[in-house]
């Protein structure tokens, strides 16, 4: 069998990419004597070569290495493939005896942020077209784009240049403004404003820094929402459904005006490029491709109903076709100035309707439905392929109602019930923010009343000598799309395997199989988590170890001031506690002591939770240091220290009496603050925060829960119940506590108040 590049140099660009994986999988394969220089980026400490080497361990090149066997792959590999150390954005000096260039190097995202695509996709085939011309050499160009350039039109979009008179350096040079001008614009204060705003009512409990790091990050989600939509406004405005399509178009002209005027130039433009049918073996794919996200959804029972036409034709193309056109196209260079240009789909000869996609992409998950998080199967929807504007009516109803419920729900106590209403609501937003993305994203291309003409692509495919065409073919009229989706395709979509087989739920920190070590923290909060009880409760104790008449008297003038209490606790932890405080000033601190030591000591380990105490003991046996960490008293903490072998805790200023003056005589140690005591802790102390547990139950613990390596949250309230699932975080419910008949008339006597305080408290 002969090689049509027989002893050619070619120059690849995305060899990391999909499609460039491909082709040099096919050089090397099937094209022995074919030399390449792949243009690779460094990243980080890798270098480009040490980005090849590792490229080459890539299950792309597995049926090739182990055809040839892996000593003679390596020694191939080394014997034909250069590694260019580069970047599209400013290309390096190039050899002067390419004869070949095969350009599929781009940022394939539909929602790309305009100045990003624009250097990508368009200042970058500038610098590579630059760089050939400085080189000397005079190679054939095989730029890679897409049929999709053809833009927003009806009808038969032919395999010729794009008829359009936009400015491509203009549009580059305004593209590649706009960040500067969003990042000026995102720092007026009539942006930071509302910003700040949210995220001080979202976060203020974690503390100021939680708070800036969250406006910072909304600033900066600001600032890319805008240039995304910028890129997708202005696409539209000249007639391209998205960024992505826009600027591969300003990129074909690109090539032609640099390279192709004077040079050999040859365009081809694939449709939707899926897994491979046969090579390098059927189903190969790397990462999500454009169907492939619609096809998770679905499957994972996301999306109820979608804006799509049922006759509309969705153009699917295998990547294994497309790789054999490119290089085919390769090595029939056409004359200097006289451009090809080959569009590669399925569309006119083998249409695939989106109504025949969706039966039987349904008819596979009913045979092989997935898991959802509990384990049970999914039951995919059936759609009825509604028109766009009943889709975003109904979308935007269930938006607002999902958001109704989550305000609503975020307001009642904190327990299994409420957490469990969450959790359903926390899949319904990811679930809308999923049908909200891909109505935006895919609607172009599921109502599209395009179809590509491939005239010259199957033209160049008939060309193939006999003995080529079986391996070297790509004859779209040959594509089984049931056999191709439901047997190659789809099982192996990434992920899909996966979510099948398992259940993605946090997974529990545990109290069985710790580590032995000795350089981590067991880090324990204390109310709510390993008490149930708090500050409140803790009052009642010692009013009522002083007296009954007392205790009602005292407790009926807390319960008037709720609402000060209720207030501060929202505001800030450590408001609250200086506030509630100062209800003991004028207490001799010997007497309060004494109360707690004979009184108050069995009504607070009576409320220790059993899973807590658990817990607590395998950490011990494991040999990790123990760390109770609160904002309440020492005084009050004094009985349960035991425990631990570092107590840190509160203390309150006392007058010269001895008598505790109200007032705290150093800060709260709450939510960011003991993060910070943390870090110096275990610098000090020589430990491992990355290897390090935690356990807390309220948003205000999130600063220090993050910086541990395995942070647990305990009986959470609402707010830290939807960032621990956000996180996967493991969440556990500790509800059994000691001994229930202590402690029952102190929570009685407060229970109007602790009603509506977010205290913590369990029983």
């Amino acid at each position: 069998m002969s090689d049509p590049l027989s002893n050619a140099h070619v120059l690849l660009t995305g060899a990391t990419g999909f499609v460039g994986q491909a082709v040099l999988e096919k050089l090397l394969s099937a094209y022995p004597s074919t030399r390449i220089t792949v243009l690779v980026r460094p990243r980080g400490a890798l270098t480009a070569q040490m980005r090849v080497d590792k490229l080459m361990r890539k299950p792309v090149f597995s049926a090739w290495r182990e055809k040839v066997g892996a000593e003679t792959a390596d020694a191939e590999v080394a014997r034909r493939v250069t590694a260019l150390s580069g970047d599209l954005g400013d290309v390096p000096d190039l050899p002067g005896d390419i004869d070949v260039v095969i350009h599929s190097a781009s940022s394939v995202s539909f929602d790309l942020p305009i100045d990003e695509a624009f250097a990508a996709n368009v200042d970058g085939p500038v610098s590579l077209y630059e760089a050939l011309l400085r080189s000397g050499s005079d190679p054939h160009v095989v730029h890679v784009s897409t049929c999709y350039v053809a833009g927003l039109r009806k009808g038969v979009s032919e395999e010729r240049s794009l008829d359009h008179t936009i400015d491509r350096r203009l549009e580059t040079a305004r593209a590649l403004a706009a960040r500067d001008e969003a990042e000026a614009a995102s720092r007026r204060p009539d942006v930071l404003k509302p910003l700040l705003a949210q995220a001080r009512a979202t976060h203020r409990r974690a503390g100021a820094q939680a708070v800036a790091t969250a406006a910072e990050d909304a600033r900066k989600a600001w600032v890319n929402d805008r240039l995304v939509e910028a890129g997708r406004t202005r696409a539209l405005s000249l007639g391209w459904p998205d960024v992505y399509t826009f600027t591969k178009a300003l990129g074909e002209r690109v090539a032609e005006e640099l390279w192709g005027a004077e040079h050999r130039l040859s365009v081809v433009r694939p449709t939707i490029i899926e897994s491979s049918l046969a090579h390098p073996y059927p189903g190969w794919i790397d990462g999500f491709k454009v169907a492939d996200p619609l096809i998770a959804a679905y499957g994972r029972g996301m999306l109820p109903e979608f804006p799509a036409l049922h006759d509309t034709i969705l153009d699917v193309i295998p990547v294994d076709h497309v790789v054999n056109a490119i290089l085919a196209a390769a090595a029939v260079p056409p004359a200097p100035g006289d451009a090809q240009y080959y569009q590669v789909g399925s569309g006119l000869r083998n249409p695939l309707r989106f109504g025949e996609v969706i039966r039987l992409v349904r008819d596979y998950f009913r045979e092989h439905p997935l898991l959802d998080d509990e384990g049970s199967r999914v039951q995919v929807p059936n759609w009825t392929f509604p028109n766009g504007p009943a889709v975003e009516r109904s979308l935007r109803r269930r938006e607002v109602a999902v958001e109704v419920a989550d305000k609503l729900v975020g307001r009642l106590p904190a327990n299994d019930t409420t957490r469990t209403w969450i959790s359903g609501i926390y899949k319904a937003k990811r679930d809308l923010r999923t049908l909200r993305k891909f109505t935006d994203l895919y609607q172009p291309y599921t109502q599209t009343e395009v179809v590509f003409d491939d005239a010259r692509t199957r033209a160049l495919h008939d060309a193939l000598p006999e003995d080529r065409k079986a391996e070297h073919g790509f004859d779209v009229t040959a594509i089984d799309w049931p056999y191709y989706l439901q047997q190659v395709h789809i099982p192996n979509v990434p992920g899909l395997m996966r979510a099948r087989e398992q259940r993605h739920r946090p997974v529990s920190a545990g109290g069985a199989g710790l580590p032995q070590r000795s350089d981590v923290l067991a880090v324990f909060d204390l109310h709510g988590t390993i008490a149930a009880a708090n500050l409140l409760e803790t009052y009642v104790w010692v009013e009522m170890a002083r007296g009954p008449h007392k205790a009602l008297v005292d407790v009926s003038g807390m319960v008037g001031r709720s609402m000060v209490y209720l207030q501060a606790e929202q505001r800030d932890r450590g408001d609250f506690i200086r506030s509630f405080m100062r209800r003991y000033a004028g207490t001799e601190e010997a007497e309060l002591r004494r109360l707690v030591a004979t009184k108050v000591a069995p009504l607070l380990r009576s409320r220790m939770l059993r899973e807590a105490l658990e817990r607590i003991e395998a950490h011990r046996a494991a040999g990790h240091r123990l760390v109770l960490i609160t904002g309440q008293i020492d005084v009050f903490v004094e009985p349960i220290a035991h425990l631990f072998d570092e107590v840190v805790a509160g203390s309150m200023e006392t007058d010269a009496q001895g008598r505790w003056t109200g007032h705290l005589a150093i800060s709260p140690l709450v939510d960011e603050a003991r993060a910070t005591w943390l870090r110096r802790y275990a610098r000090d102390h020589g430990m491992d925060l990355a290897g390090s547990y935690g356990y807390g139950d309220t948003y205000a613990d999130r600063p220090w829960l993050e910086l541990l390596g395995h942070p647990t949250v305990v009986n959470p309230d609402a707010s830290l119940y939807r960032y621990a699932r956000e996180k996967r975080w493991a969440v556990e419910s500790w509800t059994t506590v000691a001994d229930s008949r202590f402690g029952t008339i102190a929570r009685s006597v407060v229970g109007g108040l602790t009603g509506s305080l977010p205290t913590r408290s369990r029983s």
